[in-house]
Parts: structure tokens; sequence; C-alpha cells
């Protein structure tokens, strides 16, 4: 029997990780202090960022955007899944679905805009950084990080109105923890092929234009520091970048990490085991790795 074409869906269903009863307090309480870690470490910085005049430098502006942005991006998510497994009801409702999926995708979006930004920052302050003030000043840093927020707007608005046009069928299950832009595009009935098109047009664009221009400002900051005489000057020059590389690694090494595992895999469970490392573990370190090195 073929499925049915829904066109007034109402509800989905979070799978999860596991259905098992006795793992879901252990699962509650990971995520739960995941959470708070998270919320709390990057909160911190914000307030240290805001409170210290020594901080308010271009580096420091970004770096409390991206922690903003981090506390944004696992709120989306993880409070959901918690009051899911509290009340032990998978159900999130249709518009609660593509609410949660569009602003998952404008923070997630940010995150890659924002470390970009930050790799320009570094790149000015090592190669350049006799005309650093005159180049970084306030208007420029604001208009960079409101050109990151218009265009991962333009984005996810772009996303969401590609799935409200698909008509879905009669299994809602969403093997995830949240409701992901691929995972629902697969339940859909309806003709996919120009969402799959849009997702790689975007990807190319918004995803891998911000990876080759980290990749090209590094690569001119290691040409920099290799050209300084000095030990103590390169290690200097690379401490300055050292936490946003980390950062940086973390970041696009999960995330590619996951895509490559999914399309290994045909396993959904390890498909979404694997994407906590960069929607949850990603935002908790970051903090730690920045307080760590400064």
């Amino acid at each position: 029997m073929e499925p049915r074409n829904i066109t007034g869906v109402s509800q989905f269903l979070l799978m999860g990780f596991s259905e098992e009863t006795e793992l879901q307090p252990l699962i509650f309480g990971l995520f739960l202090s995941m959470y708070l870690i998270t919320v709390f470490g990057n909160l911190l910085i914000i307030l240290a960022v805001s409170s210290d005049p020594h901080l308010h430098t271009p580096m420091y502006f970004f770096l409390s955007n991206l922690s903003f942005v981090d506390i944004c991006f696992t709120s989306t998510t993880i409070p959901k899944m918690l009051v899911n497994i509290q009340t032990e009801n998978k159900v999130i409702t249709y518009e609660g679905c593509i609410i949660q999926m569009h602003f998952f995708t404008l923070f997630i979006g940010l995150d890659s805009f924002l470390l970009t930004v930050m790799a320009y920052d570094r790149f000015v302050a090592i190669c350049r950084p006799l005309h650093y003030t005159v180049i970084m000043n306030p208007r420029l840093c604001g208009v960079l990080v409101l050109v990151s927020w218009i265009m991962s707007a333009l984005h996810s608005l772009l996303e969401s109105l590609m799935v409200l046009r698909l008509s879905f069928c009669t299994d809602l299950h969403i093997p995830h923890f949240f409701c992901e832009l691929n995972q629902m595009i697969q339940l859909a009935c309806s003709d996919m092929y120009l969402n799959k098109v849009v997702i790689y047009i975007v990807a190319v664009l918004l995803g891998g234009a911000p990876f080759a221009g980290i990749f090209y400002t590094y690569s001119k900051i290691v040409s920099s520091i290799h050209r300084i005489s000095s030990a103590q000057g390169k290690y200097k020059a690379f401490s300055t970048c050292a936490s946003h590389l980390y950062v940086v690694s973390l970041f696009y090494c999960t995330g590619i990490g996951v895509h490559l595992s999914s399309a290994a895999s045909h396993s959904s469970h390890s498909s979404v085991t694997a994407s906590v490392m960069y929607t949850v573990v990603t935002p908790m370190l970051n903090p730690f790795i920045y307080s760590l090195r400064n």
C-alpha cells in the first residue's frame, strides 16, 4: 500500500537517541548538564567582555557575538528534547518543527559566518598590525556582524519556505532529537528535487565559501608568522589566533565528519549520535577553549 499524502500535517514524532526506558534518565541528565554548561560558560564570556573595558576590542566583540549565537543555537534544540524525555512524549507540532528547523539553520549559519569574520580579524591583526585599529574600526565590525545576520536570516528563510511547499506522508517519525532539514525532506511525499538542489547550492555558497575564506586567511597568517625572525615573536603571533583555530577545527571537522558518516552509514542512530558533536559538544567547549587560551 502506497503512503498517503497529507496536506494538513499537525505533528511529527522526534524519535531521539533510544526508546529504552532505563536509558532516558541518563540521557536527560547528560544533556541537561551539557546545556547548562554551554549557557553559563558562554554567558560568562559575554558578561566578562561587556564589563571589562580592556576587552572592548574587535576580537572580543566577535567572541561575545559567537557566545550569544551558541546559547541560542543549543536553546533551539535541547530544551524541547529535555521536555519530551521528561513528559515521555515525542510529539512536536508541525509549526514547532518548522520554527525549530528555521532557527537551527539560522544559528548554524551564523556560527559559520562569525568564525569567518573572526579569521579575518586575526588576519588583519597579524598581517597588517600597524593598520589594525584603522581597518578593524567599530563601524566595520558592526557591518560584518550585521551582514552575517542578514545572510543567515535569508538562508534560513529560504530553506523554511522550501520545506513549506512539501506535502508529507503518513510516516512522520523523525529519527533525530530535533527537526533536522535533511530528515524532514526525506519524509516528504512530494517532489524533493528542487529542495535538494537548493540545499547543495547553499551548502557550496554559504558553507564552502566561508571555509575557503578561513583557509585562505590562515594560509596568509602562517606565511606571515614564518617570516618572523624570533621564536618568541612567532609564539606571540600564533597565540593570538590559536583559540580561534581550535574552535574552527572543532566546528568544521565535526560537521564534515557527521555528513561523511551519514553518507557512509545507513544507520540513523549513528548519524544522530555523531550530530551531537557539532550541535551540542562544540558550543559547550568554545568557552573552555577561549578561557584557557586567554
